[in-house]
């Protein structure tokens, strides 16, 4: 009798064991679960690669070679240049006056853009069904518009002797286009509300996934918009914030059709160029395609650098991304 329980448990015990050992020891898929995302991504990977890669790959290249009209036409052959295509361009105060003016822009465009964005997104948790309807469709009208379209309408509105704008605020024929920074702001007024509809949709979605009960406690607290804003929601939409960030950096740096339509190429002198257009200039107008691509090449350099350095910090903070 004091055999049967030990060999039963014993029993039990070996078991669980084979049950145990078969559980550590199931088959994984294709052979191995660090191999399976690769797998599963491969497709998407080789679309990358020939629409992204090899395009980065021949920028690249012909940034280190002279290629203008002659080696296109084959009169010349292409000869290689080193690094001479960079320092002439970093040789070239143009170049520097172009790169601080695209920064500078660019940041207003992406501050505005947010602010923008996030306000009307809040404003969407607080409007009933039928503006908030209105208010998102008439968002994705103008996210659908494109740029070439949107810039000639805006010229239309701030045009100075049939525009309706300059008749509103008496100003009479004011010219938006002549002043280099009236110019800049009726490009960046163009550019938040063709990119705002984004960040509100995106923001506005991670706002309703966030739990009620959070929402009603902190109004509870006395808390006000503002503050429930910055303490409770921009925390927990971070990673959302981090998305529509980088994303809105990636489009405003390389801004191009919104500036080359509305203010003519650049502007008057070249006032209001941003590095997108001066590589246009000097890669199609002045036939230099190697110091075209050269300014591309510093373009994407920049981009990631600035994407990478924003995730670190965010990193370092404990987000998870």
């Amino acid at each position: 009798m004091t055999g049967s329980p030990l060999s039963s448990g014993g029993a039990v015990r070996g078991r669980v064991t084979v049950r145990r050992g078969f559980s550590r020891r199931s088959p994984r898929p294709f052979g191995g679960s660090s191999a399976t995302p690769w797998i599963y991504l491969a497709p998407a990977l080789v679309v990358l690669g020939g629409l992204l890669v090899y395009p980065v790959y021949q920028l690249g290249l012909i940034s280190f070679l002279e290629y203008t009209q002659a080696q296109v036409s084959g009169g010349e052959p292409a000869t290689f240049q080193g690094f001479g295509n960079y320092a002439e361009l970093f040789g070239d105060r143009e170049f520097w006056r172009v790169l601080l003016a695209t920064v500078l822009f660019a940041a207003a465009c992406v501050v505005s853009t947010l602010a923008v964005g996030c306000a009307l997104a809040v404003l969407l948790t607080r409007v009933r069904a039928v503006p908030r309807l209105a208010l998102m469709l008439a968002g994705l009208g103008a996210w659908a518009t494109p740029a070439v379209t949107g810039s000639t309408v805006w010229l239309l509105l701030f045009d100075p002797d049939f525009g309706p704008v300059n008749r509103m605020l008496g100003i009479g024929d004011h010219s938006w286009t002549y002043g280099r920074y009236s110019a800049f702001l009726l490009v960046l007024l163009e550019v938040v509300w063709c990119s705002f509809p984004f960040v509100m949709v995106t923001v506005y979605a991670g706002i309703r996934a966030v739990p009620a009960e959070v929402l009603e406690a902190a109004a509870l607290d006395g808390a006000s918009q503002w503050r429930v804003w910055r303490s409770v929601l921009a925390p927990m939409l971070r990673p959302i914030l981090v998305v529509v960030t980088i994303q809105s950096v990636i489009w405003d740096f390389k801004v191009f059709t919104q500036i080359y339509v509305m203010t003519n190429g650049g502007g008057i002198a070249g006032q209001n160029m941003v590095l997108n257009v001066y590589a246009y200039q000097k890669a199609f107008a002045s036939s230099q395609y190697s110091l075209g691509s050269a300014i591309g090449v510093v373009m994407l350099l920049i981009l990631l650098a600035v994407t990478l350095v924003y995730l670190r910090l965010l990193r370092r903070q404990g987000e998870e991304l």
